[in-house]
């Protein structure tokens, strides 16, 4: 695997010393392991030339990427993610780590087939130019993955209709007031009808959803097993999706040829 050391583009939130994102997802295999099920399911039955994984961190999901990509660039602007990368992915010399923003790819027009952007949303207030940036690097015909954290998830719509309020249709930030004043990095869940809208605009046209993470409660995980939780989670990812139930919205989306394309999205929020 191999680094290199130019970046360009936002503040690097995850280069701080006391914060190991590594050691972070040590107590969440249940909600790892519920977005590798959904990667492999969109992404079952196709083969891609090149992949990119989009604020890959230290190569979580990238190893999933390369049973489906010959060769994998994981890009990410924290010096130290790359560093765990460079020990994470020592065994794996299909995936090479590069340090760059989402904002401004290096890479060619129509240079990528498959595009991952997994838990990046979350820092995006207003993702167009990170979309637009998937879209520029994406062939035409290419696919890309992209997650959102959900606003409206089932526990939430049911606290808006409580105070008989609406769910927001812009991002909503989340971080407690004492994270906005010290200058923290955004954190915020995205309305899946706005994500659906800004794919389109981005010319990525929907092909499936999935809702991912269902069970991502205390009280689930405190009395399921994780095995029964995650075949629980495999065969609820499709049905949910109509409905964006889940925490997590999984876009499967398709850089357009030139003709008109579609909005994928039902259910009511």
């Amino acid at each position: 695997m191999a680094t290199s050391t130019k970046t360009t583009g936002k503040r690097e939130y995850y280069d701080d010393p006391d914060f190991n994102y590594l050691q972070w997802w040590g107590g969440r295999s249940y909600e790892h392991l519920s977005e590798v099920i959904a990667i492999r399911r969109l992404l079952d039955g196709r083969r891609f030339g090149s992949a990119v994984d989009v604020g890959g961190g230290y190569g979580r999901l990238s190893v999933v990427l390369a049973d489906y990509a010959d060769t994998v660039t994981l890009i990410d602007p924290s010096s130290q993610q790359l560093g765990l990368a460079r020990t994470f992915l020592a065994r794996h010399p299909a995936i090479s780590a590069r340090r760059m923003s989402a904002t401004r790819m290096e890479f060619p027009d129509a240079s990528a087939d498959l595009v991952t952007m997994v838990r990046v949303m979350h820092h995006l207030p207003d993702p167009a130019q990170e979309l637009a940036e998937v879209s520029r690097i994406l062939r035409p015909g290419g696919y890309a993955i992209i997650e959102a954290a959900n606003s409206a998830h089932a526990i939430n719509r049911v606290r808006h209709l409580l105070r008989g309020e609406p769910i927001p249709a812009k991002a909503v930030d989340i971080r407690p007031e004492a994270a906005k004043r010290r200058g923290a990095a955004p954190f915020v869940n995205h309305n899946p009808r706005t994500v659906a809208r800004q794919l389109r605009a981005a010319g990525l046209n929907i092909r499936s959803m999935l809702s991912v993470s269902n069970l991502r409660h205390p009280v689930v995980k405190d009395v399921l097993p994780e095995p029964a939780m995650l075949a629980i989670e495999r065969a609820v990812q499709e049905p949910l999706a109509g409905i964006c139930f889940g925490p997590s919205m999984f876009f499967l989306a398709q850089k357009l040829t030139g003709r008109r394309g579609y909005l994928y999205m039902s259910g009511r929020m």
